[in-house]
């Protein structure tokens, strides 16, 4: 699969993108990630020249809860089981990261610093595979396949896009949109989907097989980077930090360099204003690109050390 990801588009170069690739359309969205706006998708539209189709998984997951009260209520009691396990690993995580930073901040050398990042490491790889069990059981049991509902919604999805001359994800809230998109088999329907995907901040995050939320400039002072989830694992071995330069302390090097080991050997990837980043067919960044080094700091990929 063809995958480009994009900046935030608050100044839009989709069209030029769009453009660069010689696509006519049509299109279908994805804007889920706006949940209630969802529909307020004008101006995109007309960046795609009018050829455009959204395919309203917020609206569709909405209905889902409306007319099967039996897959909303197991859905209710799956987030307060992964709320508890993130309430738990958070807890953890804390005090690991703080053990981190105290043996960087005391230069013990780096033997020390990197069995610390080692064990937040073998954290994340636990609450990752946790949540992706919990989630897998979920589907397991209730079988949305078998579900008219949901089978109803995931045929028309897959109708949509079947013609189209390309996939847009938009950004938003990503923990929406990565559970539309599975909830609607959005990865099964692009196993054969000839088109390219091209998505922007949350979006490009949904896409990613591992979903790293990020904040360094909150009200409450700087957070942790948490592990999230898994989003359609069609790019895998990078993450995605899209506003990086306005969500994390870039210029904290020690900072940043325990980001950059912590994720290794996936590639940390800011995604700016501006950014295009075309991954290759077997999904591998190109030269070039922006990456967050081990060093902690920003560099082309090629150059990192």
């Amino acid at each position: 699969m063809r995958t480009i990801l994009l900046g935030p588009q608050r100044r839009p170069t989709l069209d030029f993108v769009v453009r660069s690739l010689d696509l006519a359309g049509p299109f279908v969205t994805v804007t889920a990630g706006w949940q209630e706006r969802e529909p307020d998708d004008g101006e995109l539209g007309q960046l795609l020249g009018g050829q455009a189709v959204n395919l309203r998984l917020h609206e569709r997951w909405l209905d889902v809860q409306e007319r099967d009260p039996e897959y909303a209520a197991a859905e209710r009691a799956l987030q307060g089981v992964l709320t508890e396990l993130a309430d738990l690993y958070l807890l953890r995580l804390d005090y690991a990261m703080q053990a981190v930073y105290a043996l960087q901040h005391r230069s013990l050398g780096d033997s020390a610093v990197a069995e610390g990042v080692a064990a937040v490491r073998e954290l994340d790889a636990a609450h990752l595979l946790r949540v992706n069990e919990v989630r897998g059981e979920f589907f397991a049991r209730l079988r949305p396949h078998d579900r008219p509902v949901i089978a109803s919604h995931r045929a028309a999805v897959a109708e949509l896009l079947g013609p189209a001359a390309a996939l847009i994800v938009a950004g938003g809230h990503v923990g929406v949109l990565a559970e539309v998109l599975h909830l609607f088999n959005v990865a099964a329907a692009l196993q054969s989907f000839p088109g390219p995907v091209i998505a922007w901040s949350a979006g490009a995050m949904a896409l990613a097989d591992r979903i790293v939320l990020f904040h360094d400039r909150s009200p409450e002072g700087p957070g942790h980077p948490e592990v999230y989830g898994s989003g359609l694992s069609e790019v895998r071995d990078v993450v995605l930090l899209p506003h990086a330069r306005a969500r994390l302390l870039l210029d904290d090097t020690p900072r940043m360099a325990v980001f950059a080991q912590r994720f290794a050997p996936s590639w940390c990837v800011p995604l700016e204003a501006g950014t295009r980043v075309e991954l290759s067919v077997a999904g591998g960044l190109p030269g070039g690109t922006r990456v967050l080094g081990e060093d902690g700091h920003v560099r082309l990929l090629g150059e990192v050390a």
